[in-house]
């Protein structure tokens, strides 16, 4: 464990060793391609630009109080014979525990309506039927649910074809992508108008939005099906909180002499005569490696970290320009001196709208035109230390809470050139007020909270961008619309030999969908199906 884990401050040595592979970015696309590398006795170098290692995996502490600012819940991770179950337990060494967050998972707050989201298909439909007595409304809801189920069935398909060599892509890439691109290529407006027009009910079924970031008449109907369908069985938070995710996936890939190593900075991607053929750090210094994997964006891997006069060469430039960031955030984090038990808080994440406020592309457009104004488009809460039954070993007597809104980076544009911590009292003053109006917020649903509040941070999209390098500071890496899901450069492996990427802009947004980049990263590299290997070796070991 303690050479699972280093800071390139502390041990520089670290870098002068032979590695197999190095892979830029420790999130969970990375630490999964590098586990699984590993596993099939690959020495892999993962280098994190943070003093912390785990993407938006990672956890933060202040004042005795610890933050998860990535996930924040999981779904089909706790039912033991799923793929994303068997691929954690894969890239852990089954050292990953998850806590079951119970029936409800998600409140959909309309005002001082609520929607509870119940797991189970059948659950979640009887209870959604319950508020929507009509006839056309409960067809519509079983109707919703058959196409949250038959767009996911076509999608390991289309995502098995991006692992493909070239030429086999080629011959059946259409066929294997044509079923799953007849939904996603449509908005998920287009789609629940289809089967439903009432404007309540869409309100209600695309109430998650927030968990990918782009609004019902923005977002393809394969992002929002895909995360839909994933929670559709409940929800779960990993015991001892997020970070054992990168502790435990960093001891497999030291197993086979490989390391994560913090403060380590990529400046750029080596290339020589068209391969990749290593990384040189901030510092200067070089390390050359046979093979390199991005797991820092597609717009930060090829407009940042890749030689311009390459990345022209090979036209990556060109696509660039096809994929827009993602939306940014506000994450204000809360600590309280008492448990969550006694504070009253449960498990279920909330999703808060104004009132009426069915018609989420309004609210946000009338958000943005007026911030200080208009109520927050949505408002996000969730209650970590409800969630963790071993918070209270790690921290007693405490609670936690985050709650996250809509921010678009443009709105601190004029800090962008400050360092993080010293950007001036015009700046923390207006993160004040957003965070008092955001305190309201919550104090309206729960407020015995009020007299217990303790401490509260919040962080910006110049937050994001400083700890995760994203240039406009988005969550969610490239913007999931119709036309992401028709292109075909998103796939692992790149137009130059031996640079293959990573994360959650190879496959969709999320922990889910960048543990899937990762899988298919390294199917791509092995040159086989490492689905159905990881499948088979977990399902022996419980046997």
């Amino acid at each position: 464990m303690n050479n699972a884990i280093l800071s390139y401050k502390q041990h520089p040595e670290a870098i002068l060793q032979p590695y197999d592979a190095v892979v830029i970015g420790s999130g969970i696309g990375g630490l999964s391609a590098a586990a699984i590398l590993a596993k099939e006795g690959r020495k892999v170098l993962v280098l994190e630009r943070h003093y912390t290692a785990g993407g938006f995996t990672h956890s933060f502490t202040r004042r005795g109080y610890e933050w998860d600012v990535g996930i924040h819940y999981l779904g089909e991770v706790h039912r033991p014979h799923t793929e994303l179950a068997n691929w954690f337990n894969y890239i852990s060494d089954g050292q990953l525990q998850w806590a079951d967050m119970g029936e409800v998972y998600d409140k959909i707050i309309f005002g001082q309506e609520v929607f509870e989201f119940h797991k189970g298909k059948d659950n979640f439909i009887s209870h959604l039927q319950q508020q929507f007595p009509a006839a056309a409304d409960q067809q519509a809801i079983e109707d919703y649910v058959a196409l949250l189920y038959e767009i996911t069935r076509s999608a390991r398909l289309y995502f098995a074809e991006k692992a493909l060599p070239g030429a086999v892509s080629w011959a059946l890439g259409g066929l294997l992508r044509r079923k799953f691109l007849h939904l996603a290529s449509k908005t998920t407006l287009q789609v629940l108008q289809s089967i439903t027009n009432n404007p309540k009910l869409i309100g209600v079924l695309t109430g998650q939005y927030g968990d990918y970031g782009l609004t019902p008449a923005k977002s393809s109907f394969a992002i929002h099906a895909m995360v839909a369908k994933h929670f559709l069985n409940g929800g779960s938070f990993p015991v001892g909180g997020c970070s054992r995710i990168a502790q435990t996936t960093a001891q497999v890939i030291a197993k086979a002499g490989g390391c994560v190593l913090t403060n380590a900075e990529v400046k750029e991607i080596i290339i020589h005569n068209g391969t990749a053929a290593g990384v040189r750090l901030a510092d200067g210094a070089e390390i050359r490696c046979p093979l390199v994997i991005s797991n820092a964006g597609i717009m930060n891997t090829y407009s940042r970290l890749l030689p311009p006069d390459v990345a022209a060469g090979y036209g990556l430039n060109t696509q660039v320009q096809q994929v827009q960031p993602s939306v940014g955030h506000i994450g204000l984090y809360l600590g309280f001196k008492k448990t969550a038990e006694e504070l009253g808080l449960g498990k279920a994440n909330y999703w808060i709208y104004p009132e009426n406020g069915y018609d989420h592309d309004a609210n946000l457009n009338n958000y943005l035109q007026n911030p200080d104004e208009a109520p927050f488009p949505l408002t996000f809460i969730s209650f970590p230390s409800a969630k963790d039954p071993d918070w209270q070993n790690r921290y007693p007597g405490t609670a936690t809470i985050d709650i996250i809104t809509v921010a678009p980076y443009q709105w601190f544009a004029n800090w962008q050139n400050t360092r993080w911590k010293k950007r001036g009292q015009d700046y923390e003053t207006w993160k004040e007020q957003i965070s008092q109006r955001l305190l309201q917020v919550l104090y309206q649903y729960e407020p015995q909270l009020q007299q217990h509040l303790d401490y509260h941070e919040l962080s910006t999209p110049l937050s994001t961008q400083h700890f995760s390098n994203y240039a406009f500071g988005e969550l969610y890496g490239i913007d999931h619309t119709p036309q992401r899901f028709g292109l075909k450069f998103l796939r692992p492996q790149t137009a130059i030999k031996n640079l293959y990427l990573s994360g959650q802009d190879v496959v969709s947004a999320g922990i889910g969908g960048a543990l899937t980049g990762g899988v298919l990263a390294a199917s791509a590299i092995l040159k086989r199906d490492m689905t159905a290997k990881i499948r088979r070796e977990v399902q022996a070991l419980k046997q």
